[in-house]
């Protein structure tokens, strides 16, 4: 360990601001562990970097990868694959019919970064409007529409970007009669103070259906369809971001789906490769039309390459051949309701949100062990649990304490999430009497 240390701390550039690399070194993965030099085994209920939905090393996938890059691995952009043809022409068929033109990327930076350059080109405007705590990547469009981190310290950002408050339930920051948020007048107050500082250039709207790393935050029914119609008054686009929910980790195959509202555009990564580098951006053939006819261009060097795309072709193979929407369901019910119980009993745990197999369990240790505890008892359960046994993920973002980011694989077995829970349970009893 001490080795792998010295040799990282060398030559490894450190991009993650302040947090740090493992302490260990991993080896091997297979299903829903891992395994370090050290011969550790660690439960990974971060599904990798949230995207090895079907766990680590599944056959099918291991059987694709190596059948594909034996026979056609990578091609000039121009050149198109029986791979590529047909995961477009099956994305279509999992979606909508107006989500029937498929452009295939490495990330979902880049799927967002193509997606504003369309909405952009396609309105002829420029500005864009996402969520306060949003995450959609790093690169230029996409980190200029990222809130949640990233922002100081690197000049001024592209100029028509534009914060919609964030509705958390939890944190309510204008209530009803009732004392529940009143999302729909802060989605009024929210377009209010953006119009009022637009140049009347607004594009596109760009959001999550389930803030992933602002802290798994599941807008309230119906505001989806709200801020479709906001948009609509303004001739916007609404692109919805899916790096994280498409594809069955919500128990749906797409989140926006549990509202009944069709984005203009759709992006998706992450679980698409199911541990490999792939994206997409899907939109209507009227949107890539007119995109077209205005030259429409992006396009990297592993656009629409045949090996990703074979695996994203195998990745649906097992979604629907396994019905993975419908074992995101019961397992997430399965996992909700470990992750209660822990609620019911823990004075430290706030609250447990999400759907299907992305879930959320915020701590609120401000009351118990002052200014800044919630965080450091985020930091402190982690890396007990990461001594246990179970890699975790917090989100630690200003003024909400930590919030764990739960999306073990999609054929994690009950026993696996049990022990994950029972794993977390005692780290927080750890961390809390060692911090109190």
């Amino acid at each position: 360990m001490d080795f792998a240390a010295a040799e990282h701390e060398q030559h490894l550039i450190r991009y993650s601001g302040h947090a740090g690399f493992s302490p260990e070194v991993i080896t091997r993965a297979e299903g829903t562990s891992v395994f370090t030099e050290s011969g550790r085994e660690l439960l990974d209920f971060t599904s990798g970097q949230m995207s090895a939905i079907l766990g680590h090393g599944h056959p099918a996938i291991v059987a694709t990868v190596r059948e594909q890059a034996a026979h056609l691995d990578h091609l000039h952009s121009s050149m198109l694959s029986r791979p590529v043809v047909d995961l477009a022409t099956r994305l279509a068929g999992t979606l909508p019919a107006s989500l029937s033109k498929a452009l295939l990327l490495s990330t979902g930076a880049e799927s967002n970064e193509a997606a504003v350059r369309m909405a952009k080109l396609v309105t002829g405007k420029y500005e864009i409007v996402s969520f306060a705590r949003s995450w959609h990547g790093m690169t230029l469009a996409a980190a200029n529409a990222t809130y949640s981190a990233g922002r100081r310290g690197y000049g001024p950002s592209a100029p028509g970007n534009f914060a919609l408050p964030v509705p958390q339930s939890f944190h309510p920051d204008l209530v009803d009669a009732n004392g529940e948020l009143d999302w729909r007048r802060q989605l009024d107050l929210g377009f209010d103070l953006i119009d009022a500082q637009s140049a009347g250039s607004l594009a596109a709207c760009l959001v999550e259906p389930i803030l992933s790393s602002g802290g798994v935050i599941e807008l309230p029914a119906g505001y989806l369809a709200a801020l479709a119609q906001k948009c609509h008054e303004r001739d916007m686009l609404l692109i919805v971001d899916e790096a994280q929910t498409g594809l069955c980790r919500t128990g749906d195959w797409y989140a926006f789906e549990h509202e009944g509202v069709v984005p203009d555009i759709l992006t998706l990564s992450k679980t698409l490769g199911a541990g490999l580098p792939l994206a997409a951006v899907l939109t209507s053939p009227e949107i890539e039309a007119q995109a077209h006819e205005r030259g429409f261009l992006f396009f990297t060097t592993h656009v629409n390459d045949p090996l990703p795309a074979a695996v994203g072709n195998t990745v649906l193979d097992v979604l629907i051949g396994e019905r993975m929407d419908v074992r995101a369901r019961e397992r997430g019910r399965y996992l909700r309701g470990e992750l209660d119980k822990i609620a019911a009993h823990q004075e430290l745990v706030g609250d447990v949100r999400g759907r299907g197999l992305l879930l959320g369990m915020e701590l609120v240790g401000d009351d118990v062990l002052g200014t800044g505890g919630a965080d450091r008892l985020g930091a402190a359960v982690t890396q007990r649990c990461y001594e246990l046994g179970l890699h975790m993920n917090i989100v630690q973002l200003p003024g909400m304490g930590g919030t764990f980011r739960i999306a073990p694989p999609l054929t994690a077995t009950e026993e696996e999430l049990s022990r994950g829970a029972a794993i977390l349970d005692e780290a927080i009893t750890d961390a809390a009497s060692r911090l109190s």
